[in-house]
């Protein structure tokens, strides 16, 4: 009787990474099958040969069937990093992007007050509001959604972080309490309607209402931009992150609704991703 041939990680994750359709396939796999094995992605290099048990096996080719559908890693596994932070995702949500942390970045470096004011509008599963607050526990940081999904999520990132964020409930500023802060930071929808790769990817598995905003993708970025003087005090900063090529587009809402230091800052591609200015009332 021949017996049926040995599963190790390395033959798992060679056939399943010519199976999968996406910008890094191994790492797609190895990824799933470490979440399986509770192995990690180091041992698989180092010993490509260790035998996985038919369960495991099996619950790997699972995952692998939800990958190869298109459905995010993420998604199949739960959580996603963010800052060096694990976040908890869920389909009602947007994926935390890594360029995200660029903006992150550009916040950190503001002349902020040591125990400044921050809102984080549209947080989604907290991604930006938390990473600031696990840098400066002297800032009061609030964040809001207009998805009651989210929100819980949100809360429920904070607590298992241990990181001190106030969320609620709002569709941009509508639902808030009448406050001043120092910094008013978004990620907000910038995609058109009309945009072929909303059909593409991961994105097909996202919630559209986190991610389409009018038929130019600017129609949340100009509410925003135009709602944020009567939120901000003065000499405070709105800093939100749109689409690669509405830069000019972005700037010219800042320059028009009276925002001076307009500045459009780059993500890791170099590509422009993110825009500024600070609010002055006497300008």
């Amino acid at each position: 009787m021949t017996s049926k041939p040995s599963l190790t990680c390395e033959a798992l994750l060679k056939e399943a990474s010519s199976r999968i359709e996406s910008d890094s396939p191994r790492l797609d796999a190895e990824l799933l099958l470490s979440n399986i094995t509770g192995l990690s992605r180091t041992s698989f290099r180092a010993w490509p040969e260790r035998e996985v048990t038919n369960a495991h096996a099996e619950a790997f080719e699972a995952l692998v069937q939800e990958r190869v559908a298109g459905r995010p890693v993420a998604h199949l596994l739960g959580h996603q990093e963010f800052w060096s932070l694990p976040l908890k995702v869920s389909a009602s949500t947007l994926i935390p992007r890594p360029d995200t942390e660029c903006l992150v970045e550009v916040a950190l470096a503001l002349p902020l007050p040591p125990q400044a004011s921050v809102l984080d509008l549209g947080t989604g599963t907290g991604a930006i509001a938390l990473a600031l607050a696990s840098e400066h526990v002297g800032w009061r940081i609030s964040a809001c959604d207009a998805e009651p999904e989210a929100v819980a999520l949100a809360r429920e990132n904070a607590v298992a972080l241990g990181l001190n964020l106030s969320v609620v409930q709002s569709s941009w500023f509508l639902g808030l309490e009448p406050e001043r802060f120092d910094l008013i930071v978004s990620n907000p929808p910038y995609i058109p309607d009309s945009d072929r790769h909303l059909e593409e990817g991961d994105v097909r598995f996202e919630p559209a209402s986190a991610l389409v905003s009018g038929s130019d993708g600017l129609d949340d970025l100009r509410l925003i931009i135009s709602q944020a003087p009567d939120w901000l005090v003065e000499g405070g900063w709105l800093l939100v992150e749109h689409g690669f090529d509405q830069a000019e587009a972005v700037a010219q809402l800042f320059h028009t609704r009276g925002f001076k230091a307009v500045e459009t800052r780059q993500d890791y591609g170099n590509r422009d991703r993110m825009t500024l200015g600070q609010w002055s009332s006497g300008a």
